[in-house]
């Protein structure tokens, strides 16, 4: 790819994975260039039925992401229209991967502070690595607090009483704590990290597109809802999927016991 070098955000695919790769390595600083660069592939993503699931990852195999680039974003966000234009952007990337109906899958390694947490709290799958991860929100280290969402993501993922431990005492912890808490789905071997990664994405891109779709938008909308709000939205889901021609395959593949093939339709 001409000028991968240097790219912020590096893309490949594997069949109907795409695989992003943060790339400013060893450290990964999510630079105002990185957040272009992955807000338009975010929304290109959304756009391509051929994407059924995406890999959020690093290069090389020091650290995911210590964060947004702290000089860059001291000096360098008058000319993106000042702070809250910067800030609004990063809001509106994660929510956008959070709810555009596309599993994504991010890899904790090494650091994984701040918006190197807060990234992977708005995937679907997190997968740490067995040693040396640093995962926290350390914003109160430095007299500033969670501005992506982190707080309120994070307190849904652990509950209170983890979040307010980690971001009061700006803690940084382990992968097999991070899995202890309920912060991640898998603790694998560091060489084993990406490569897991991939195959769980690839898992889940061969389930029925709609079906994934609007299974994720019953747990990631309405899961903080009551039960009754849950069950007219999930009537809604069977609703929307009944017929289809990926539900009339699944069908069809059960009774003659072979593997389904989903095209989306």
């Amino acid at each position: 790819m001409s000028g991968e070098a240097t790219a912020p955000l590096i893309a490949t695919t594997e069949g109907p994975v795409t695989i992003l790769s943060i790339n400013d390595a060893p450290i990964n600083r999510m630079s105002l260039e990185f957040m272009d660069a992955l807000e338009g592939k975010v929304i290109e993503i959304a756009q391509d039925n051929s994407v059924r699931a995406v890999v959020m990852t690093a290069e090389g195999d020091v650290n995911f992401s210590v964060g947004m680039h702290l000089k860059q974003m001291a000096t360098g966000t008058e000319n993106r229209g000042g702070f809250q234009v910067v800030l609004d952007q990063r809001l509106r990337v994660l929510s956008l991967i959070e709810n555009m109906g596309k599993p994504w899958v991010a890899t904790l390694f090494g650091y994984c502070l701040g918006g190197g947490l807060e990234l992977p709290l708005a995937c679907h799958f997190r997968i740490a690595a067995e040693v040396d991860a640093k995962i926290g929100l350390p914003e109160l280290d430095i007299g500033a607090v969670p501005a992506w969402g982190g707080s309120a993501r994070l307190t849904r993922c652990v509950g209170r009483m983890h979040a307010l431990d980690m971001i009061l005492r700006a803690k940084h912890i382990s992968g097999p704590e991070a899995y202890r808490i309920g912060l991640v789905n898998e603790v694998v071997p560091n060489a084993r990290l990406k490569q897991r990664a991939i195959e769980i994405a690839g898992e889940v891109s061969r389930m029925p597109p709609r079906s994934v779709a609007e299974m994720m938008r019953c747990v990631i909308e309405v899961g903080e809802r009551s039960l009754a709000e849950g069950l007219v939205e999930e009537r809604k889901a069977v609703l929307a999927t009944r017929g289809t021609r990926d539900s009339l395959e699944g069908m069809r593949a059960f009774m003659e016991k072979r593997k389904p093939v989903f095209t989306g339709e």
